[in-house]
Order: C-alpha cells, then sequence, then structure tokens
C-alpha cells in the first residue's frame, strides 16, 4: 500500500482512540454522578453528548473513505471493520452514560428514605473492562481482550443481584415504585456498557486472530 495509505490508517487510529478517551470519560462522571447524587454532572453528560455523536460519524467516515479510496484487502480490510464495530459500540457506551445521567437526575431530589443500591462495585468493573478492552485495541494485546470477556459474567451476576433486591424492596415500598425502577435501570445500563465492552474486546481478538469468539464461541 502507499504512503497515503497509511497516513490515513494512523489517522483512522488516532480518531479511534481519541474517541475512546472521550467514552471512557463520560463513563467516568456518570459513575461519579452515581457514586454522588450530583445532578450537575449528570447534567453535564447528558448536555454533551453531541461531541461524541459527532465524533463517530467522523471515524465512519474516515473508515469509510479509506474503503472506497484504497480497497484495503486481508489483514487492513480487517481491521477497518474491527473500527468501524468499535466506533459503534462506544457511541453506544456514551448512550448508556447518558441514560444513567438522566436515571440519577431523575432519582437526585427524592426524599432521603429512599432505598439506595451500591452501585461502586459493579461500577468498578465495568470501568475498568472498558479500559482493558481500549488497552487490547492499543497494544492488540489478545490476553488482555479475553479478560474483558471474562468478567462480563461477574457483571452479569451483580446486574440479577441488584434486579433481586430492588424488587424485593419495591414489595414492601411499591409508594416509591418510580424510583426504585430508575435505580433498578442503572444496574441494566452498566451491564449493557459490560456487553459493549465485551464486543470491542472481541473484535481486537477478530482482528488480531482472524477468529470470530461472539456467542460464546471461545
Amino acid at each position: 500500500m502507499t504512503l497515503f495509505f497509511e497516513k490515513e490508517l494512523d489517522k483512522m487510529k488516532k480518531h479511534i482512540l481519541s474517541l475512546g478517551a472521550m467514552v471512557e470519560e463520560r463513563l467516568r462522571l456518570a459513575i461519579q454522578a452515581i457514586a454522588d447524587g450530583d445532578l450537575q454532572i449528570a447534567e453535564s453528560v447528558i448536555k454533551l453528548d453531541y461531541e461524541i455523536d459527532e465524533k463517530e460519524v467522523e471515524v465512519e467516515e474516515e473508515c469509510l473513505k479509506i474503503l472506497a479510496l484504497y480497497q484495503p484487502v486481508a489483514v487492513d480490510l480487517r481491521f477497518i471493520v474491527a473500527v468501524i464495530k468499535i466506533n459503534n459500540d462506544l457511541e453506544r457506551i456514551a448512550d448508556e452514560a447518558v441514560n444513567i445521567a438522566e436515571r440519577v437526575a431523575n432519582i437526585t431530589g427524592k426524599q432521603d428514605d429512599v432505598f439506595r443500591f451500591d452501585y461502586s462495585h459493579m461500577a468498578a468493573i465495568v470501568e475498568d473492562m472498558l479500559k482493558k478492552s481500549l488497552d487490547a485495541l492499543v497494544n492488540l494485546d489478545v490476553d488482555v481482550a479475553f479478560k474483558v470477556v471474562t468478567l462480563d459474567d461477574e457483571v452479569d451476576d451483580l446486574h440479577a443481584s441488584a434486579y433481586d433486591l430492588i424488587k424485593n424492596e419495591m414489595l414492601k415500598t411499591p409508594e416509591q415504585a418510580g424510583s426504585l425502577i430508575n435505580l433498578y435501570l442503572i444496574s441494566r445500563h452498566l451491564e449493557r456498557i459490560a456487553d459493549h465492552a465485551t464486543n470491542i474486546a472481541e473484535e481486537v481478538i477478530y482482528l488480531v486472530e482472524g477468529e470470530i469468539v461472539r456467542h460464546g464461541n471461545y
């Protein structure tokens, strides 16, 4: 391939890593909003979502331009296809961070005796999964990617635990149903972020090994 093609690939890599850093920061803020019940932080996550959307479109356009102009094959084609998929997963993670922020905003300011669920452990794992998936992408590290995949089951278990606890609380205090539903949905959004981080890790495995490992085909 030409020098111009290599430059375009490098630019695309920088764009996807820049998007990854932006999404990591949005997730960090959403998790902070959960922990602190901070309405101002939650609102900032919601208001700045357009930045992620614009960056996601920019990355996709770069990928499509490279496909049209250079018609890459083999490893280069696999990389571009992986980036297109990872780009979509990153945008979806940012959307879930916005969803979390909206749930926090709905709960914040409600009466003090509303049941609270400690999401710190689940959130820490989800945040680590996203970081590891992006590290795996940067370093093309299959071992780190597989670590992300194995963590997904732990998040699923924590999500199930949150559901059981919040459901029981709803039976005891049905008058708090609205706040409790929002509280439960935070768990659902975190679980979905873990799924998207797993998707990114699986794309890294595909990129490096040329093997599709979705649907538990490890």
